[in-house]
Parts: C-alpha cells; sequence; structure tokens
C-alpha cells in the first residue's frame, strides 16, 4: 500500500506531533504504519519519511538511504556530501543534540514540497536518543549526509520544513536544477550566485 505523501500548505506539516507510548509503538496499527511508510518511502523514491507527511502527527519517521541511489550521484558528490548507505530503520521519539554545530551547505530536498530543492545549512554531526520499532532506547551518532537526513526529519516532527532554513536566493525547481546546476558541486554554485554580475557599473568614489 502506497500513502498519499501530504504537501507544503497541509496543516499536519505546521502542526507539532506527539509522542508515542512504548504500548503504541508495539500495537499492531503502529507496526502497520512502518510498512507502508517504508513502501511509500520506497516508491517516491526518498531517503526518509516522516508520519506528518502522511497525514498522521506522531513522532515517528523511516529512514534508508540506499547504495544505489548514491550511485545516481555527479562523480565526486558522494563524497563532497560525506554521503554513505544508511540501512533501513525506525526513529520514534527522537531527542536530537548537535555535536558538532559545523555547517555544511547543500542542495536538498523534500517529499512535501514535490518539484523544489534549495540550498540549506545543516550541523556537521549529531547525536539522536530514540526509541525503534520494538520500543527499545537507542542512541545513534551521525556525520555528514546521514546527519543531513536525521535533522530533516526530525525538523517535521516539530513542524518545520527544510524552506524554513534554506538559503532563499538558491530556491529553485528541480528541472532548472537538473538543466543548470546539478554536476556543479554546491560551493561552486554558492560562489556563482555570489559573484557580482558582469555588466555591473563600476563603483564611484
Amino acid at each position: 500500500m502506497i500513502l498519499k505523501i501530504r504537501q507544503t500548505g497541509d496543516l499536519v506539516l505546521r502542526r507539532p506531533a506527539r509522542s508515542l507510548t512504548p504500548a503504541e509503538i508495539l500495537s499492531a496499527p503502529v507496526a502497520n504504519l512502518i510498512a507502508v511508510m517504508r513502501d511509500t518511502m520506497r516508491d517516491a523514491p526518498g531517503v526518509g519519511l516522516a508520519a506528518p507527511q502522511v497525514g498522521l502527527g506522531v513522532q515517528l519517521a523511516v529512514i534508508e538511504d540506499t547504495a544505489e541511489y548514491i550511485s545516481r550521484l555527479p562523480p565526486g558528490q558522494a563524497a563532497e556530501r560525506r554521503r554513505e548507505p544508511v540501512p533501513f530503520h525506525v526513529i520514534v521519539n527522537p531527542v536530537l543534540t548537535v555535536e558538532d554545530a559545523d555547517e555544511l551547505h547543500f542542495f536538498e530536498g523534500c517529499l512535501s514540497v514535490a518539484g523544489f530543492t534549495a540550498v540549506v545549512p545543516r550541523a556537521l554531526a549529531v547525536r539522536v536518543d530514540c526509541l525503534n520499532e520494538r520500543a527499545e532506547p537507542v542512541t545513534i551518532r551521525a556525520q555528514g549526509w546521514y546527519a543531513r537526513i536525521l535533522q530533516h526529519e526530525i525538523d517535521h516532527l516539530h513542524a518545520r520544513l527544510y524552506i524554513d532554513r534554506m538559503d532563499p536566493r538558491s530556491f529553485m525547481t528541480l528541472d532548472a536544477f537538473n538543466r543548470h546546476w546539478k554536476d556543479l558541486s554546491t560551493a561552486d554554485f554558492l560562489r556563482v550566485l555570489d559573484a557580482p554580475p558582469e555588466n555591473a557599473e563600476p563603483a564611484h568614489e
């Protein structure tokens, strides 16, 4: 079963999600929710999906970043983004702590802001304390792209979208990104963005 992914403008994406009790996590409805969220994420395809994105205001998200997805990146971008495969897993009631506040700036997209992308700063390294699908406590330490995925999905649980954090000058359609910028590093794109126009008038003192 594939669920409908809610798009920005849907109120459920702007309401903080509630935590789940251990009994709820172990229940058949939540087990079914996890299964259909996994299938919906893979069908999209995406590397993460939070419950509010499918219309449920609970603190649960599924995450998976595959070697196949990474292999589709232009040469050098996987290393630049510190992106490595992440197996499927579930986070429930996550609490995020920034462990390295140095920010990495990369283009980011969202299944709930379909058709667009923008440069978003995210912390280099984070720790996430949460429960898994068996209601067991888990601590995740992540860097690079995995840390970005965790920050993105946990933002969803607190009613935030990447458009709240993006560099607004970089916001563009995916079509424009793929036509003009996909093979350029984000650092080079930002240099182009900040460069003065070629026909700018000289400064007058």
